[in-house]
């Protein structure tokens, strides 16, 4: 599928991530990197950030074969689909994904 942007590509995203329980996967995916990252550094082992993408995708790709039933995003549109993801995260995190998602469905 193709888009002409980032936003078009947002409204997609949104759409293969309908169910609470796939985002909430995907959510404990992406905390799941930032834990990483930081006991990295925490015990200056630079080579548990390999876990992270690990632990976000498997978690990530898990929900949409198992719960979501769709092929995730990522394969076709890696770097927005990253960059979505850190978008809902941000917006579960704030508690404004319901809104955006109630925007995005009118």
């Amino acid at each position: 599928m193709e888009f002409k942007n980032y936003e078009e590509f947002w409204l997609f995203y949104l759409t293969q991530h309908r169910k609470p329980v796939t985002r909430a996967w995907h959510f404990a995916g992406t905390s799941l990197v930032f834990v990483f990252i930081l006991l990295s550094f925490i015990t200056w082992n630079f080579w548990i950030l390999i876990l992270a993408p690990v632990s976000a995708y498997s978690l990530a790709w898990i929900s949409h074969f198992f719960i979501e039933g769709n092929k995730p995003a990522t394969f076709g549109h890696p770097f927005w689909s990253l960059r979505a993801d850190f978008r809902m995260y941000c917006l579960t995190l704030s508690g404004r994904l319901n809104n955006e998602l109630k925007r995005v469905a009118s």
